[in-house]
Order: C-alpha cells, then structure tokens, then sequence
C-alpha cells in the first residue's frame, strides 16, 4: 500500500508537470515580473507539500496552487511596496479573481509567445522556455545543453532583461504576425526535442518537448503545424529504444522494428492524418510524412523511397536548406539508384555548404560502400569520424571502418 507522504508527494510531483507553467505564466500576466512569479509558484508548491499532508489534495490542484501564489506575491508586494509600480501591481492582483478581465482562456499562450519573441537569441528562447514554461531548475537546461549553470544563468538573467528593457509585449501576435512567431515557437520545442533525442539520457528533454507541443495544440487547435511537429516528435520517439546498441548508433534500416512503440506510431500518424485534414502543409507535416513512410513500412526493403523522394521535393520547397537536399540525395539513390544520389551529394559537397557536417562524408561513404567502392568510402568514413560530434557516432563509423 502507498503510504500518504508518498501520495502526497505523487500529487504534488504532477501538479508540478501540469501546473506549473500555468501557475507561473498566470503570475506574470498579473504582476509582469518574472522573477516574482518564479519564487512564488516556487512557494506554493512547496506549501502544497506541508498543507495537502494535513488537508489532502485539493480537488483542482491548480487551482490551489494559483491561489496560493498570488497570496505570496501580494504578502510580497506588500513589503516591498514603494512607488506607483508596486502599488498597480497589488490593485491587480487583489481584485476579486472572479471579477472579468481581458484574458485568453489560457495566459500559457501568452507565455510560450513571449519566450520565442525574435528579439531575444535563440539560445535564449530556448532556456526561458524550459525554465518558465516546464519548471527545469538552471542547473538542469546546463547540463542538458553542455553549458556551465553560471552561463546559463546569465542568459536567463539577459533574457528576461531584455524582455523589460524592450518592452517585449506579453501577450498573443496579432495575425498579421502570428504565423512567424508560431514558427519561432515550433523551433525551439523541435530543438529542445533534438537535444534529447541526441543524448542516450536525454528522455525528459524529448518528453518535455512533447508536452509542450500537446499544450500548444490545445491552445491553438486551429493551426495544423503544432499537430506536424507533435507527429513528427511521437514518430521519432518511437523508435529511441533501437537507436543504439552498446553505445553505437544503429542506422534506421538495421533496427528491429519489434522493439518500436507502436502506440506511439499510430498516435503520430494519427495527428499527421490531423494535419493534413486542414490542408495547410508545412514543413513540419512534411517531415511527419516522411517519419509515417520509414516506421510504417513493415521492413526496411518495403520502405517507399519514390514517396520519401518526393516528400523531400516538397520539403525543399517549403523549407530549404542543404540538410534537406542531403536527405533527398540519399532517398533519390535508394529510388533511382545510387550513381543518381552521389551525383547529388557530390553536387553539395562541391557548394562547400555543408563543409563540417559529419553526414556529409558519412553519406556519401555510404553511398560509396552500397556502390562497391571500398577504398574511397574508407577515406569518407575517416573523414566522417573526424567531424562526428557523439560517441555513439563515432563508434557507429569507427564500426563501418573495421568492416572495410
């Protein structure tokens, strides 16, 4: 049987994961002061553990935790109040919360908006982000991110400077704006998604990314590029478990697809099929649809290389990049044969616009290998290695080497 601390602590932990950027955002919306909102929904959850061990959990315990918040910010407010700032801000926040006022039904919108505004760096998005919106300590983004916690509290520290300073608005673009602020947005969940993708411990990053893509989708059900992203996230997701094999990376085609999540599968083509339904494509959907080719195919023989080819026809028309084109050389030699993609990636290795990317050399010796041309793919292979930014790259290519 549970022990009541540990329900208790149960509660509070998914309050946490749900709560939190509502608690918060709520308090900005209020207050406009970030750092304020931050140490009192700190507060509250804290309280939640001592008041909910002694009254149990509250039915709404967001509610609660709203509540609770706002009454430390006034305690605080109050102490420290000197000037008119001080004085708006306490009018504010105790009036009656049942009294109407201007608000969008969920001021996490206005958050996520604020956050990915294009005047901050993008590194700096990204932080206030997970720092705001999911609650991850400064300590954790660091380490998610390589960087020292005393660099990433400095960003945070200059973002949210910056966001007073320039009088950053706090609210939803109008729609004249919206579409590429929702892109600004998108970017930096798919980053913070990648980022955990990447590292073999990196599951609460890609969860992370996930949910704030579902909020995102329940904020804003109208746009079909957060249903993309989140189907492009699940399909990806479903296969982490087969991306490596004893710390080396396992390519795509030689993973066993038994071991892939299949709930996950269908909920991503499921969003996709979303998607699609509106008829806005964009290029998350794209990239979705090409994700829906590779999981669905029941091995790597049957996969649809023609469809994946002119998925990325697409793709590069809606959103270009030498990244791209890289991937449609590779479908493009699986479709038509593999003179035709080397012909491509020799093409992009001579516009030198990929020059130190690893999957540059790593393609095209593999193109080279598939090709029976084992001496040049080997020199492809080193060069591949010497750009490789895991180790589970590394050991991937080091494996290829030895098979040469």
């Amino acid at each position: 049987m549970t022990a009541p601390d540990d329900r208790v602590r149960a509660a509070v932990d998914a309050a946490f994961r749900d709560e939190w950027g509502q608690v918060v955002a709520t308090l900005i919306g209020l207050t406009g002061d970030w750092d304020l909102a931050e140490d009192c929904a700190q507060d509250a959850f804290a309280s939640a553990l001592t008041n909910w061990r002694r009254d149990g959990v509250p039915r709404r315990p967001g509610a609660w935790l709203t509540t609770t918040a706002r009454h430390r910010a006034i305690d605080r407010l109050r102490r420290d109040a000197a000037g008119a700032g001080k004085v708006r801000q306490l009018a504010v926040l105790t009036r009656d919360p049942d009294e109407p006022h201007d608000e969008i039904p969920d001021e996490r919108l206005r958050l996520i908006f604020t956050c990915c505004h294009p005047a901050l760096p993008f590194p700096a998005r990204v932080a206030l982000t997970l720092r705001t919106l999911a609650g991850l300590s400064t300590a954790e983004i660091a380490r998610a991110f390589l960087t020292a916690e005393s660099t990433m509290a400095q960003r945070l520290v200059r973002a949210k400077r910056k966001i007073h300073e320039a009088g950053i608005p706090y609210r939803v673009p109008p729609v004249e704006v919206l579409s590429p602020r929702l892109a600004a947005v998108l970017a930096v969940l798919y980053l913070i998604f990648n980022q955990g993708y990447d590292e073999e411990d990196g599951r609460a990053l890609t969860a992370e990314a996930i949910r704030l893509a579902r909020l995102l989708i329940r904020l804003m059900p109208q746009e079909p590029e957060p249903r993309g992203l989140l189907a492009l996230m699940l399909l990806h997701e479903s296969r982490r478990a087969t991306r490596t094999d004893d710390g080396a990376l396992v390519t795509l085609e030689n993973q066993d697809r038994s071991r892939w999540d299949h709930a996950l599968i269908a909920e991503g083509v499921a969003t996709l099929d979303q998607a699609l339904a509106s008829g806005r494509i964009g290029g998350y959907q794209v990239q979705a649809a090409i994700a829906a080719c590779h999981v669905t195919a029941p091995d790597s023989a049957s996969t649809d290389w023609p469809q994946i080819a002119a998925l990325y026809t697409e793709l590069a028309r809606l959103a270009p990049s030498p990244v791209v084109d890289l991937n449609h050389a590779v479908a493009v030699a699986m479709a038509d044969g593999i003179p035709a993609g080397l012909a491509l990636v020799d093409e992009i290795t001579a516009s030198g616009r990929l020059d130190r990317y690893h999957l540059l050399p790593a393609t095209r010796a593999d193109l080279l290998r598939r090709d029976g041309r084992p001496a040049e793919a080997e020199a492809a292979y080193e060069q591949a290695l010497q750009l490789a930014p895991t180790e589970a790259e590394r050991r991937y290519l080091t494996g290829r080497l030895r098979e040469l």
